[in-house]
């Protein structure tokens, strides 16, 4: 059985009623293509990570869908919401192949687990930034020229970039 989430951003103008009879529309495909959807969200109005066409909210819909036969009606689905000029993102996430890859890997025992363990627990503690190797001497990082007073830099709407000129 493969199972979906697929989620989308509708423009917060439209109303509820208009979001609940689309995503209908769109569940109504989906049966029809031979899946079930075994469960939905409607997590209303949100704040979007960044502004679509200078809007900043969105209203959010879940659905789940499984699925017993490896075809789908989920690309007629996508390919509608990309037609749809409400619906201003859409992402469809297969999520039975994690389950798949955490089911299939046999945890680890012994002293090559502990060492794994050491060796991920000291990434974590580095960050991003991986290992830095030996810096050498550094000296002393004291006075560094010319990164002191710069003094009264002037108007900063006259440098860089290109200068154009209004010719008349």
């Amino acid at each position: 059985m493969r199972t979906y989430e697929l989620m989308f951003v509708v423009d917060p103008r439209v109303s509820d009623e208009e979001v609940v009879t689309m995503a209908q529309d769109y569940k109504n495909m989906i049966t029809a293509g031979g899946s079930q959807i075994t469960g939905e969200e409607n997590w209303g109005r949100r704040k979007l990570a960044y502004p679509i066409d200078k809007i900043t909210e969105g209203k959010y819909f879940l659905l789940y869908v499984s699925s017993e036969v490896g075809k789908t009606a989920l690309p007629e689905v996508e390919h509608r919401m990309r037609q749809n000029e409400k619906i201003f993102r859409y992402l469809t996430v297969r999520t039975d192949e994690d389950l798949k890859k955490a089911a299939r890997r046999p945890p680890r025992v012994g002293p090559e687990a502990d060492r794994d363990r050491e060796r991920e627990a000291s990434d974590r503690d580095r960050g991003d930034r991986g290992d830095r190797g030996d810096r050498g001497d550094r000296g002393d990082r004291g006075d560094r020229g010319d990164h002191g007073d710069r003094g009264d830099r002037g108007d900063r709407g006259d440098r860089g970039g290109r200068h154009f000129e209004e010719r008349g």
